[in-house]
């Protein structure tokens, strides 16, 4: 036999959950009595009886649903207290458990045992079938007969079919006696159903993790002896129930663990190619308190560091997922609150704050007081009760006071990157002003990001279009200046077009790029500059082109991009205003100046700056481009490219017979669309809706799921009035992936 120093453990708990059983039985034919002393208990608490019937007060109860108030979703503090207190109330002698593991636990929302009175799915003697069988498995427990496991049948068969119960009552025949009576929730049924975990004898016995409650006590008594015969052995190490529940636990959880951190990776990873972006290493700013009203600022300025407190729960690092931080809080800190924030604040730290970062360190929510740049890793440094253990060192930069009219944010730790105008505002603060305890360290500037190369093979690898149709779009951008990528849904338009941008940079430098998307209510204000409210009453704020534009033309040597998302949504000429002559490839420059609306600056577009645009033709719902702007602008066709180099690698790679049928049918479709004199090529479906997927991804209900829910939704919009067509279409799509 194996020896698991897991299956060997003492599990604290079992005592106490038996003899509470014991105790219970005698109110079987007084519940009213019952009901009174567990409110007194929660009075005792100065806690409120949970909501266990459809009155604040439960007109009956049953045993299991006693179990059920401290075996559910609450915090382990106050299952600690409740356990305590019902302890003490009932006369319990066993130890007290510092430990739940191996337990079960109820969904909050659904704590009891039976439906509410005046639910129509209440039997009249639900609660008496409850104690019946809570009874008859006490008495098997003690003594195995015959006559008694006649006895648990009989009450295990009335009362399983009640409302709700199903695989739930076995939990409860576990909570009461956990070395008799095995839990089959569905946790347990998956685990105990692999061979690997506990051997084919009982991998066999077992139902499935999908399978339906049994409704047979002697099946169910059959299950639980057939996995006791085998307790101990080395197909299944574990030395009792409890040990094998527990293990079921850890391993489901390490396996959801890893499902939760490979789906995170998976979506971050789609995030970044979604634009492009990925290996790419962006500079991230931060609002940080140093201590409570900033009271720690000189210790932390000399020491070279930011830190945070909460030293009670330890390493940081050690903790799996931001859940469990939180968990970790609520046990040693207050309970009151939910901790959402400090966990956070906490879990950044860690995993987000990365060296060289900007750090902002404020005073109260009006003052900043300094600015750093991160140069560590998180670090733990044990230390005294109110010391501040972890940290990241950081070369800060300016020391000082400068208050600020408007507030910000009031937790410890705060991402303010993505408020753009936020961080231009504290950074105009520093212009000027380097301390000189740290200038000849730093150097006066800041260190220049490390960005990944990026070209055109890598693009064409990405992208799936043909080197040909590459170069004479590089060639008609830099020539023009300004380009519409145009064409049908899922051609990849916005995929394309920061790669694009960054091919012809030769780096991904996101400093160089900015997208913006245009919409109805986008406007001149906007884009350029405009009046906004202030405390003040109005001031004059620049827009997002003015600011890239500025920030362009102060690095002439390099191109810049400006990426217009859905181009002919927002009213073109409202929005450019004077801009549509001097976005012209040849009125660029500072010879070419017009005076703006409001400010009645002299401004230009410099020569180094690109515009992409991006125009879906299939939405009907858009009006033409201005001809204005329409001359000012190449038009490029991106269509679908499912017969690429690229994309045929890709598909052959998935190596899946269905999808193949399935782009065939679409490739099909595509010729039928491009011949519909009301439609044409500019409506034929793209390739994107069948990208970024992994040979495990291409499911048949991935599929079924591509065509149900995208496209044939997409048919009934092009096709609204040949329903006929619709149907032809939506069948022939639906056989290609059956």
């Amino acid at each position: 036999m194996k020896d698991d120093v897991m299956n060997r453990q003492q599990y604290t708990w079992t005592g106490l959950y038996s003899e509470l059983a014991d105790k219970l039985l005698p109110f079987k034919d007084n519940r009213h009595k019952l009901i009174e002393k567990l409110q007194m208990v929660y009075v005792g608490l100065g806690m409120k009886l949970p909501r266990l019937d459809s009155s604040s007060t439960p007109a009956d109860i049953d045993p299991y649903t006693v179990y059920g108030l401290f075996n559910k979703g609450i915090s382990e503090a106050n299952r600690k207290k409740i356990i305590a207190a019902i302890a003490k109330a009932f006369g319990i002698e066993a130890e007290l458990p510092n430990d739940f593991d191996g337990i079960p636990v109820l969904n909050n929302l659904n704590a009891t045992f039976y439906a509410f009175v005046g639910d129509d799915r209440r039997g009249e003697h639900d609660i008496d079938n409850l104690w019946r069988v809570f009874e008859a498995e006490l008495a098997l427990a003690a003594s195995d007969t015959a006559e008694n496991r006649r006895l648990f049948i009989e009450a295990f068969n009335a009362t399983v079919v009640q409302f709700g119960l199903g695989w739930k009552l076995t939990m409860g025949l576990y909570w009461v006696r956990p070395l008799t009576f095995i839990n089959l929730d569905s946790r347990n049924r998956w685990f105990m159903g692999d061979v690997s975990k506990t051997g084919p004898s009982i991998a066999e016995i077992v139902p499935k993790e999908k399978d339906s409650p049994i409704h047979d006590g002697e099946q169910y008594l059959a299950i639980c002896d057939a996995i006791r015969a085998e307790l101990g052995s080395d197909a299944c190490p574990y030395a009792d129930f409890p040990s094998l529940s527990n293990a079921a636990f850890v391993e489901s959880e390490r396996v959801n663990k890893e499902k939760k951190a490979a789906e995170k990776a998976a979506e971050q990873e789609a995030e970044e190619n979604s634009l492009g972006d990925a290996g790419v290493e962006t500079t991230h700013y931060w609002l940080y308190a140093p201590g409570e009203g900033a009271a720690r600022w000189d210790e932390f300025y000399d020491r070279g560091v930011m830190a945070l407190a909460w030293s009670k729960i330890g390493d940081l690092s050690a903790y799996e997922t931001k859940e469990d931080l939180r968990q970790a809080l609520l046990v040693q800190y207050s309970d009151k609150t939910s901790q959402k924030n400090s966990a956070h604040a906490l879990w950044q730290l860690v995993h987000d704050v990365k060296p060289g970062d900007v750090i902002f360190a404020k005073r109260g929510m009006s003052e900043i007081i300094g600015r750093g740049v991160v140069v560590g890793d998180y670090e733990y440094v044990q230390g005294g009760s109110d010391y501040y253990p972890n940290l990241r060192r950081v070369r800060w930069t300016h020391k000082g006071s400068w208050p600020r009219d408007k507030k910000f944010a009031q937790k410890t730790l705060t991402e303010v990157t993505d408020y753009t105008d936020f961080v231009a505002e504290v950074s105009s603060y520093f212009e000027d002003v380097v301390d000189d305890d740290v200038i000849d360290e730093i150097g006066g500037d800041e260190p220049t990001p490390d960005y990944p190369e990026y070209d055109k093979d890598q693009f064409l690898s990405e992208a799936y279009m043909s080197e040909e149709q590459y170069d004479t779009l590089v060639g008609v951008l830099r020539s023009k200046k300004n380009i519409i990528l145009q064409g049908a849904p899922g051609v990849g338009k916005t995929f394309v077009a920061k790669r694009l941008a960054y091919s012809m940079m030769g780096v991904k430098d996101p400093e160089r790029v900015m997208m913006v998307q245009f919409h109805q209510s986008y406007s001149y204000e906007d884009f350029i500059e405009g009046y906004r409210p202030s405390a003040a009453g109005f001031e004059l704020e620049k827009g997002a082109f003015y600011t890239f534009c500025k920030k362009a033309a102060e690095d002439d040597e390099n191109a810049y991009f400006f990426i217009i998302d859905e181009i002919n949504r927002g009213n073109l000429s409202k929005i450019f205003g004077e801009l549509f002559m001097l976005i012209e490839n040849d009125k660029r420059g500072s010879k070419n100046k017009l005076q703006l609306l409001y400010s009645r600056e002299l401004f230009y577009v410099p020569s180094n700056v690109y515009l992409i645009g991006m125009m879906n033709t299939a939405d009907r719902s858009l009006a033409m481009l201005d001809y204005a702007l329409r001359r000012r602008f190449a038009f490029f066709d991106l269509k679908p490219g499912f017969g690429s180099d690229g994309f045929v690698t890709y598909r052959d790679g998935l190596d899946s017979v269905k999808l193949n049928d399935l782009l065939a049918c679409v490739v099909s479709l595509n010729e039928d669309i491009a011949k519909d004199e009301t439609l044409g090529e500019g409506f034929c479906i793209g390739h994107s809706y069948f990208c970024g997927m992994k040979a495990e991804d291409v499911t048949d209900a991935k599929l079924s799921a591509i065509v149900e829910y995208e496209l044939i939704p997409m048919l009934r919009e092009y096709w609204f009035d040949e329903p006929g067509k619709v149907r032809e279409w939506a069948d022939a799509l639906r056989r290609s992936v059956k």
